[in-house]
């Protein structure tokens, strides 16, 4: 199996993650990113929009759900496509996108949780 921790890969040198590196690892444009995220094309284009609290904290969550996807989904790509396809029953049929672009990380991660732990959905 692919090694499906790619954090290593979107960390830069600062501790930050790097908006480019992420948008590379994931194939997609930074301008697709932002759509992804729910940030502004700026947000992850100038670099010092890219280090603000705000963004870095939605970059982290993006990162942090995929990556707990790809142990299981069978890496990255995969674990990429069902954060932005697959509905979830237990937010109305909501996708991990919708729910991180609304501010919910932190449910979509308590989520992820109680299917790690064998609980239901």
């Amino acid at each position: 199996m692919a090694n499906v921790d790619f954090l290593h890969e979107v960390i830069n040198d600062e501790g930050y993650v790097a908006a480019n590196s992420l948008a590379k690892v994931l194939h997609i444009t930074q301008h697709d990113l932002a759509e992804v995220t729910g940030l502004s094309r700026d947000s992850v284009s100038k670099s010092t929009r890219v280090k603000s609290k705000a963004t870095q904290a939605r970059l982290r969550d993006t990162v942090e759900i995929i990556n707990r996807v790809a142990e299981w989904s069978g890496g990255a790509g995969r674990a990429f496509a069902w954060f932005r396809s697959q509905p979830l029953p237990s937010f109305g049929d909501k996708t991990a996108e919708d729910l991180v672009k609304e501010g919910r990380a932190s449910a979509v991660k308590a989520y992820l949780s109680r299917i790690a732990d064998g609980g239901y959905a």
